[in-house]
């Protein structure tokens, strides 16, 4: 009901048009990306009230998206990305499905994949368990709970894309690492970025915890003369390219 209600609102007539003011229309198009019919529709029905326009965009956009993921629900979910970030002490390794590879090529995919592994790390700094490294994985249902950085939950921001781009997507899974003092944390993608962004994306993905051996002890000597950036890297592309889970 309410995807029929958005879909045709967002495709009426141009009775109105002359009323609505074209550089409003150029501007509410530029800042929310959606269609000029669409924009229109919403300057005609707030009277050129840009807030109020950009606002209801956003809250029909959303309708669709649930009714949207409601319908799609269940289709198979084959191809996406692995998103890691690493912030100082915390690293974090996300999966988030989509049904083709165009879609997950997207732009817009690829920041959802950000927002997801942004949320994983707020999470991680509020954990406190005394450990020298915890680890904690998120499955499908704690995922789609977490907030993004506007406080609504990831669902939200989940099914506003499976609307634009009209495809199922899934937050699969997540984990983190969190490492107290001593103990170093890195991550790696595959394939590597081009550019290093906060989040990097890839096929396979894999998070490391070491720590560095003291001075004087033998495996220094064959450790000691890569940077530490580097030796968790190496051992990431190590773990991905074996297929190892334990070390």
């Amino acid at each position: 009901m309410i995807s029929n209600h958005f879909v045709r609102i967002f495709h009426s007539g141009q009775s109105f048009w002359n009323s609505v003011n074209k550089s409003f229309l150029g501007k509410l198009r530029k800042k929310t990306g959606y269609t000029f019919a669409n924009c229109r529709k919403a300057l005609e029905l707030h009277d050129g009230d840009m807030e109020k326009a950009e606002k209801w965009l956003h809250e029909q956009a959303q309708a669709l998206g649930w009714a949207k993921a409601t319908k799609l629900e269940g289709r198979p979910t084959a191809q996406g990305l692995v998103g890691v970030a690493v912030n100082q002490n915390i690293a974090t390794i996300v999966e988030v499905n989509c049904e083709t590879d165009f879609v997950a090529r997207n732009k817009t995919f690829q920041t959802l994949v950000d927002s997801v592994a942004s949320a994983c790390l707020r999470f991680a700094v509020k954990q406190t368990t005394g450990s020298a490294l915890t680890k904690i994985e998120l499955d499908s249902e704690r995922l789609k709970s977490l907030p993004g950085e506007d406080g609504k939950p990831l669902s939200d921001h989940t099914a506003l894309l499976i609307g634009s781009v009209g495809e199922n997507v899934a937050l699969r899974r997540a984990c983190f690492f969190q490492a107290s003092k001593g103990i170093l944390v890195a991550g790696y993608t595959h394939p590597a970025p081009q550019k290093s962004n906060r989040t990097l994306f890839g096929k396979y993905g894999a998070l490391v915890s070491f720590k560095q051996v003291l001075p004087g002890t033998p495996a220094e000597e064959t450790v000691a003369k890569l940077p530490v950036e580097q030796l968790g890297r190496l051992l990431c592309q190590h773990i991905i390219g074996q297929q190892i889970v334990i070390l």
